[in-house]
């Protein structure tokens, strides 16, 4: 009898490389690799890395020795470096880590069963190269459609913005947008499948379609998306505040299956700041942007990301962004010390802000959204919330789902509501998640 083979696969940094991870693991199957979860089982282990942050990269890199003493004792294990990380690095990542048998970038999925069908025969390879055509969107295959409650959807690679600090445009290449009617084929195969909310893809949403005269605008395909029969929910990912459009704000009052959440990253609420970011927007134009979607959709929760230390920063700015901060009272905020990444227009700006000081600035930050997004969940106590019940919380004793707004909620129920929108009232704000009470199951 032929052993199975399998595969161990690990996912870090955004959704982006989630959704890139669902469709690795229905490559992998179509060449004979079940997926487990215990590396010490795998024939094949594959990293989908992230290299956003330099302290991202040197943790995949950390990350990756520990599978040095396993190829040791087994040599006939496979094992592969795939997206940002790889598609920087390239060869330079098998002289890093010899252990390596495969690296593949941001655009060569497609390769990825004759890379490790190579592999499998003792040859090493490397892909890095982009594809500029929107061809390689057909070279990518759908994630399989098992199911489940919540899928990703891509709609756009790639980012023409080139923000002084980031390496997006360096290792995803620049934006191109699927076609509408592919993005809603896929929508309708995973409604069939039993998914009841879809979250659309992109590392700039708010630019899909710009640059063909003729293709629908992304409020436009909100709208083809919410026709979906089956999908009850509609959320998307990632907005450019600069990019956000009036037409696309009007969605959240328009379209009653988009969810009352949107991730709007600010980064800094200096001008100045943003000026040598790149960012293309003021601190003005970013709450104006921030109060027509409040008075588009009352009660939206804007979540958002913020880096404390960029080159330039003074105390003066510092105390900029902590005013932002509170002004638009985030429901939760993603933040970070600034980095430079290689390639980045930032990574030759002067840095005179020490280490010490950027990390004091980080700790204030973060306390004071700890304090807002506590505030915020309390603020939702006696209310009444439609939350998408997604399976069983991580207890196993209770059910777990998301509100609209996209706030963790544990509550008590069947699990047969796994996959249903229930009315639940708020007991219980806590830090991290509400707690509540369903009112009709």
């Amino acid at each position: 009898m032929i052993k199975a083979k399998k595969l161990y696969l690990e996912t870090f940094g955004c959704q982006m490389n989630v959704s890139d991870s669902e469709k690795i693991v229905t490559l992998m199957k179509g060449i004979g690799y079940g997926q487990t979860q215990e590396p010490g089982e795998a024939d094949l282990v594959l990293l989908n890395t992230c290299s956003i942050r330099a302290t991202a990269e040197q943790r995949m890199y950390g990350h990756l020795g520990k599978f040095k003493s396993m190829k040791k004792k087994r040599p006939e294990l496979i094992i592969g470096v795939g997206g940002c990380v790889a598609q920087q690095e390239g060869e330079e990542l098998l002289k890093k880590a010899p252990f390596v048998d495969l690296v593949f970038g941001t655009h060569n999925l497609h390769l990825l069963q004759k890379m490790v069908a190579g592999a499998e025969a003792g040859k090493k390879s490397v892909a890095t190269d982009f594809l500029d055509d929107e061809k390689r969107f057909d070279l990518f295959p759908h994630a399989e459609n098992e199911g489940g409650v919540t899928r990703f959807v891509t709609v756009m690679q790639g980012c023409d913005n080139f923000c002084a600090y980031c390496i997006v445009p360096h290792v995803r290449g620049r934006e191109i947008s699927r076609s509408a009617d592919k993005v809603v084929e896929e929508v309708a195969a995973l409604a069939v499948a039993g998914v009841t909310e879809v979250t659309l893809l992109g590392q700039n949403v708010n630019s899909y379609g710009f640059k063909e005269d003729a293709a629908p605008d992304f409020a436009e395909l909100l709208f083809r998306v919410a026709e979906v029969d089956g999908i009850e929910r509609l959320r998307f990912t990632t907005s450019h505040p600069k990019d956000i459009s009036a037409r696309l704000i009007d969605c959240f009052a328009q379209i009653p299956k988009l969810a009352p959440h949107i991730h709007l990253p600010a980064q800094s609420g200096s001008d100045e700041v943003l000026k040598r970011m790149n960012r293309g927007y003021t601190r003005a134009d970013y709450l104006a942007k921030v109060r027509a979607l409040e008075q588009a959709c009352p009660g939206i929760q804007i979540t958002g990301d913020m880096i404390v230390g960029f080159p330039g920063e003074d105390e003066a700015a510092f105390r900029e962004t902590m005013e932002l901060i509170e002004e638009v009272r985030y429901a939760d905020l993603f933040s970070f010390i600034y980095s430079p990444r290689p390639g980045t227009k930032a990574a030759g700006f002067p840095d005179e802000v020490t280490r010490k000081e950027k990390q004091g600035r980080l700790e204030l930050l973060q306390a004071a959204q700890k304090r807002i997004t506590l505030a915020r969940n309390q603020s939702l106590v006696g209310s009444v919330q439609r939350v998408l019940v997604e399976g069983a919380s991580s207890s196993g004793d209770s059910l777990f789902g998301r509100t609209g707004g996209n706030r963790g909620t544990v509550l008590h129920g069947d699990l047969a509501l796994a996959g249903h929108i229930v009315e639940v009232r708020i007991t219980e704000g806590l830090q991290t998640l509400l707690k509540g009470e369903i009112l009709h199951a």
